[in-house]
């Protein structure tokens, strides 16, 4: 194991589980991700492994057929598939955020009926908030629901489904005002949101009847796995796949999964950003300039020592934070923090090892070509910087107010 980014006080399972992974990421991954990626290929056989590695149960109950593994183990296994290739690492956060969200807020029938299967990889998740027009605003969602009898019918167009077309099992977010007058509902928008259980058939086009997923949308970087649209007209759902059974709660569950999320986020910051360090210490030592290695000049050695710095930290901020929702407290200062502070760090390590490879990193033979178009990202996934630094500073003028 190298030097960086240790983590201390783990368990014999969480070592054994995470040197499982990184070996599977070194053999199976790393070797092809870059080929895939510049194809656009879905990467199914990386998928399948995973699955039959157990991947998909992981933070998922043991009497749901899960490994019931904490945040924190699972950060770390996010870390290092990221490392290998960061698409991978979007296929099952989605998944494990949905599922999250049916162990924190489902009705036992909803548990019993998709957490086995979602631990067995069979049924995979996505979860849709954002909509073409509102971006980190989603207090402005439009997408809607009404009651008909013991159905809802929705209607809307969601945007930015990590997933959307290989899931099977959508957490969608969208606005149902009952119980709520219109003063109500444009006084605290966020109590007239409903989270639904939307299932469907894998695939692009109508993948059930009144549910649309148009095609993939062609992105700069984060390749391989499938981002879409979603868009629902007349779409009827049972009232017993509201989450939760109750309706008005949608905006807390999500806002729940997504600190999850911005963990995982962190967490693959973590993993590009160890990821183009080891590209550019080892370019370092094999290139020559003037006589020697690059690696003893005094200009790289300082960019690898802060490079090095920037990985060592935002691993301990990804790690703290994970340990604190772990423990069963409120982590969204830490969670924002660490997903601030790792985008941001993984960006300029990535770079950095960009510099580092001279006229190279811009090849497409080259690795860190791939991570440079991946790392930006994360500076918008899950709650863009701007809006992390939003909530850290409302959180700290909630803990630091001044008395009296």
């Amino acid at each position: 194991m190298p030097r960086l980014a240790q983590t201390a006080g783990l368990t014999d399972v969480q070592q054994e589980i995470l040197s499982t992974v990184r070996e599977f990421v070194d053999k199976e991954i790393i070797p092809v991700a870059t080929e895939l990626e510049h194809r656009d290929e879905y990467p199914q056989d990386i998928v399948d492994g995973l699955k039959e590695l157990g991947l998909f149960g992981l933070m998922i109950p043991e009497e749901y057929g899960g490994l019931g593994e904490s945040l924190l183990t699972y950060a770390l296994c996010v870390e290092e598939i990221a490392r290998g290739w960061m698409s991978v690492s979007g296929i099952i956060n989605t998944h494990f955020i949905v599922a999250y969200m049916l162990k924190q807020h489902g009705t036992q029938e909803q548990k019993d009926t998709f957490l086995p299967r979602m631990a067995a990889g069979e049924v995979r998740g996505a979860f849709s908030m954002s909509e073409p027009a509102l971006g980190s605003d989603v207090s402005a969602i439009t997408s809607k629901a009404v009651k008909d009898g013991d159905e809802y019918v929705l209607n809307g167009q969601k945007m930015w489904l990590t997933n959307g077309g290989t899931s099977t099992l959508v957490a969608v977010l969208v606005r149902s005002d009952e119980g709520h007058s219109a003063q109500e509902a444009a006084a605290a928008p966020h109590r007239s949101m409903t989270t639904f259980l939307v299932e469907k058939e894998p695939g692009f086009g109508e993948v059930r009847p009144g549910l649309t997923i148009p095609g993939k949308i062609d992105k700069m970087g984060y390749k391989g796995v499938d981002t879409t649209e979603l868009i629902m007209d007349g779409l009827r759902i049972p009232a017993n796949r509201v989450l939760g059974g109750v309706t008005g709660r949608g905006f807390y569950q999500m806002m729940d999964g997504v600190e999850v999320g911005r963990v995982n986020v962190a967490a693959r910051g973590c993993g590009v950003a160890q990821r183009a360090f080891e590209l550019g210490v080892g370019y370092a030592q094999q290139r020559h300039t003037f006589g020697k290695p690059i690696a003893q000049h005094q200009a790289i050695q300082f960019k690898l020592a802060e490079m090095a710095t920037k990985v060592e930290a935002a691993h301990a901020m990804m790690v703290n934070a994970a340990r604190k929702k772990d423990s069963g407290e409120r982590n969204d200062l830490e969670a924002g923090m660490a997903k601030y502070l790792a985008s941001e760090y993984c960006k300029e390590v990535v770079e950095d090892a960009f510099r580092i490879h001279g006229g190279y990193g811009f090849s497409k033979e080259y690795e860190i070509e791939r991570l440079y178009r991946e790392a930006p990202m994360l500076l918008i996934g899950e709650g863009t910087a701007e809006i992390q630094k939003m909530i850290i500073g409302r959180r700290l003028l909630e803990e630091y107010r001044i008395q009296g």
